[in-house]
């Protein structure tokens, strides 16, 4: 911290930092006091998180100003630990601590017995301490293995040995995370993995503000705000949750994923590593789309788990995906441009592929093949939402006919837009509908656009090498047995 802080507690008493009205100020009260202020000036919350501003935040500040812990319940990928975390935002920007303390003991209330020790014998001149607002936020995933020690402290015989202390001595103890979070913010991911017995160290935490360590009659007046998160299923249906731990938490707020493909694109763009400091990118608004909106189609798709939830970081990682193998591609062809193409988001199926959970009907089909459809139902959705006006019939007549048309992943923007020229209408249609400019790139994701829009509606069919073809014609022969192949 700087230099003008107190760094005794003489020091401290004379100046702002030890008025009256600041001593004993419980750290509730105090992001109570800052959130007010904030809200008077209308300034930003919780920077960087996006499309919750009229739902959950709304929820978050209520707890708050209520002096609650709270629950964030959502599921994966929907920027829960990112509010934790911002929360620290509403905290001062220093607080005076007892130095040397495990458990940021308050100069003017110390509740370990080495801060009251402290004080007694130094007076005045007991050093202090400042802790900056992220030093006071304290985050742990529950496991399993989690055990009471790891959350609230244990006897450490070591300890006690060296100093020639009884185990009942307060001075014996090895603080867990909770104490180390005194005065501050503890958030607790994934509380339902958290093991019972282990829950129920957190009751006296939240309702009495005080824990007990090891049955011996060691308190300690603990101030702290509890937040914590959980994926819904587990928190309510699969009774994971002890009862008296869910009465005591105060505020149960529901998170969700964006509500639509604009706020998806923003989020997705503040948060993807596009800028690669090399050629320049020129990214698409139809491909950014698409890519956006494979995740909106997952999340619609029967075949895969909704209970586990399509994270926002698959829209995320794919379109990372998607320019670095334009990227790739660009280098190898020595071009001066990286131009995604949506043929670059088949490319980046391992970003799909790793982030979504099967239903069984889909273990069956195989993630690849189901991540291929999202791709195309998304280009078709994307289409859709443009409203032009496009002579379809046209374009499938001349592959009905016997034609394919064949444009490599890997070919350059100039050729792989002389491949799609090929198609009769195609190009010109797309102009003259308004989908695609006269450029050699807008026009190219333009012609993948709509080729892929038929593919999905099975007008067309395209192989992975990237050659469109006429549809395959459905057999009206009765299924064939295995004897009737022999």
């Amino acid at each position: 911290m700087t230099q003008s802080l107190p760094t005794t507690l003489g020091a401290l008493k004379s100046s702002p930092f030890g008025a009256p009205a600041l001593r004993g100020r419980s750290v509730k009260e105090e992001i109570r006091t800052n959130l007010l202020a904030k809200l008077a000036t209308r300034a930003p919350l919780f920077p960087g998180v996006l499309g919750y501003e009229d739902s959950v935040m709304p929820q978050i500040v209520n707890a708050l100003l209520s002096r609650h812990h709270f629950i964030l319940l959502g599921l994966r990928g929907q920027a829960k630990s990112r509010l934790l975390r911002a929360m620290t935002t509403l905290l001062d920007p220093a607080l005076p601590v007892i130095a040397g303390s495990e458990t940021n003991d308050d100069p003017f209330a110390p509740i370990s017995k080495f801060g009251r020790d402290l004080i007694r014998t130094a007076g005045d001149d007991t050093p202090i301490d400042w802790l900056s607002p992220d030093q006071r936020y304290v985050e742990k995933l529950a496991t399993p293995d989690v055990t009471v020690a790891d959350l609230i402290g244990d006897l450490d015989p070591i300890r006690a040995a060296r100093g020639g202390h009884l185990f009942s001595d307060e001075l014996s103890i090895h603080y867990g995370m909770l104490p180390r979070a005194h005065r501050g913010l503890f958030a607790l991911n994934e509380l339902p993995d958290l093991a019972g017995k282990v829950q129920v160290g957190l009751f006296n935490v939240m309702q009495e503000g005080d824990v007990q360590i090891k049955g011996y009659p060691v308190r300690l007046a603990l101030d702290v705000v509890l937040a914590f998160t959980a994926n819904p299923e587990d928190y309510t249906a699969r009774g994971k949750i002890i009862t008296p731990l869910k009465d005591r938490i105060g505020s149960e707020i529901i998170t969700h994923y964006p509500t639509s493909v604009e706020l998806a694109q923003r989020i997705t763009a503040q948060e993807a590593w596009t800028d690669r400091g090399g050629l320049q990118i020129r990214l698409s608004p139809i491909v950014a789309e698409v890519a956006e909106r494979v995740a909106f189609e997952a999340r619609a798709e029967k075949r895969i788990d909704q209970r586990s939830g399509v994270s926002q970081r698959l829209s995320i990682t794919l379109l990372e995906n998607v320019i670095s193998n334009a990227e790739r591609r660009a280098m190898q062809l020595g071009e001066t441009e990286i131009v995604p193409r949506l043929a670059d988001v088949y490319a980046a199926l391992p970003a799909i592929t790793g982030k979504i959970e099967l239903e069984y009907e889909g273990e069956l089909i195989g993630g690849a093949t189901i991540a291929r459809e999202l791709i195309r139902r998304a280009a078709d959705a994307t289409l859709k939402e443009r409203e032009v006006s496009i002579d379809f019939d046209a374009i499938i007549l001349w592959f009905e006919q016997g034609q394919a048309l064949q444009v490599s992943d890997d070919a350059g923007t100039a050729s792989a837009q002389i491949g799609f020229s090929v198609v009769p209408g195609l190009v010109e249609q797309l102009t003259q509908a308004g989908l695609a400019t006269e450029d050699p790139a807008d026009l190219l994701v333009a012609c993948e656009l709509v080729l892929e829009a038929l593919v999905a509606r099975r007008k067309l069919s395209r192989s992975e090498g990237g050659r469109y073809g006429r549809a395959a014609r459905r057999s009206q022969r009765p299924v064939e047995t295995d004897e009737d192949e022999n």
